[in-house]
């Protein structure tokens, strides 16, 4: 059972609150739990609960998925999806500019950024499954100098003007008393170290920009906007941090026969009035191919035939959904003299009050069969 606090209820604001109530009661509660002003025993591990809510409930998407299925996201294992959180201090900085505290902890190292890559499939690939290969761009770490930014034979020297701390400190005085701003060090971009000859190759970065082919395995099941989590395959991290994820973003293209519902699948068939009202054996489509079902005599326009098993199978889990097969009376228009005549003597048989009702839409009796 999932013991995390809902991040409603960390930040005090209700499950309708704007953005901007929500930044405000993060600034309000990140100063009071900041591990460098707090006295709490537990104030760290506040501070971080506190982070990791805003980091969600601030995002729109993060936040849409958040409400839909909370602290249990959907999915498991490589099939998954998480919010990737960043370090708590990061995102402290972001919101107040780096003043205030000390940041030392912003030095250590920082997982890199989440990638995203929609990746359009057919209706049956999305079915059974399949195997894709993408070509996903992104840093790399220079092959030349191995990530170290200088050119190799050389090496780095101590930042002068902050000592190799790659942090510049400054005291600011207001009513409410002294604050002390730190920030990175301007002259070295916070690493502590001064590169007098930049790498060749990657311009001193330590990482160059390129394509990298990845393989992607689609389970059997997924569907439109399912996310596919490649851990690790993001930007890379800095400082030493650990690179990102990729989420391959799923987009299943329609198909000409097949209707989707759930894991269900509809299809229609039309038969004419004359296997309505005698029965017949009937071809129909499914997934695995053509297959023969029997029509009932009196059939009626709007009928539901239900395949069991023939549907999409189930995420993540053994077993199939159905294949439900709606049954079209085709009335003709074309009628010959004898059809016509053979109709007419038909027609005085019949009882008038076994005249089937005005058709309902084809959305409003599938909503009655699922019960919607």
């Amino acid at each position: 059972m999932n013991s995390k606090r809902d991040y409603y209820e960390v930040l005090g604001v209700t499950r309708s609150a704007p953005p901007d109530d929500i930044k405000k009661a993060y600034r309000r509660l990140a100063r009071q739990f900041h591990p460098d002003v707090s006295q709490e025993p537990d104030a760290e591990a506040r501070f971080k609960e506190i982070n990791e809510a805003y980091e969600v409930l601030s995002d729109s998407e993060k936040r849409s998925m958040y409400d839909r299925f909370g602290h249990t996201q959907p999915g498991m294992g490589n099939f998954g999806f998480d919010f990737g959180f960043r370090n708590p201090f990061d995102i402290f900085e972001e919101v107040f500019g780096g003043a205030g505290f000390s940041g030392a902890r912003r030095r250590g190292p920082r997982r890199g950024a989440d990638l995203r890559y929609d990746l359009t499939i057919e209706f049956e690939e999305a079915v059974f499954g399949c195997e894709k290969e993408i070509e996903v761009s992104r840093h790399e770490v220079c092959p030349a100098c191995n990530g170290a930014r200088a050119e190799p034979g050389t090496t780095p020297i101590r930042c002068s003007e902050c000592g190799g701390t790659g942090q510049v400190r400054r005291v600011q005085r207001s009513i409410l008393g002294s604050f002390v701003s730190v920030a990175n060090c301007p002259a070295c971009s916070g690493s502590g170290e001064v590169i007098q000859t930049p790498c060749s190759q990657c311009n001193g970065s330590g990482s160059v920009y390129s394509g990298r082919k990845l393989s992607v395995k689609i389970p059997p099941g997924v569907d439109q906007d399912t996310q596919i989590r490649l851990a690790s395959e993001g930007e890379l991290g800095q400082q030493g941090g650990p690179p990102g994820n990729l989420y391959v973003v799923l987009n299943v293209e329609p198909h000409p026969v097949f209707q989707r519902r759930g894991d269900d699948v509809v299809v229609e068939m039309q038969i004419n009035v004359a296997q309505a009202a005698l029965g017949a054996d009937v071809e129909v489509p499914t997934l695995e191919g053509e297959e023969t079902i029997s029509i009932a005599p009196g059939t009626q326009n709007g009928t539901v035939l239900r395949l069991r098993a023939r549907g999409v199978p189930h995420l993540r889990k053994s077993g199939r959904g159905d294949l439900l097969v709606l049954v079209r009376v085709a009335i003709p228009t074309r009628l010959s003299r004898e059809q016509k005549r053979l109709f007419q003597e038909l027609g005085q048989t019949l009882d008038p009050e076994g005249v089937l009702k005005e058709e309902r839409g084809f959305l409003e009796e599938l909503r009655d069969l699922l019960g919607l």
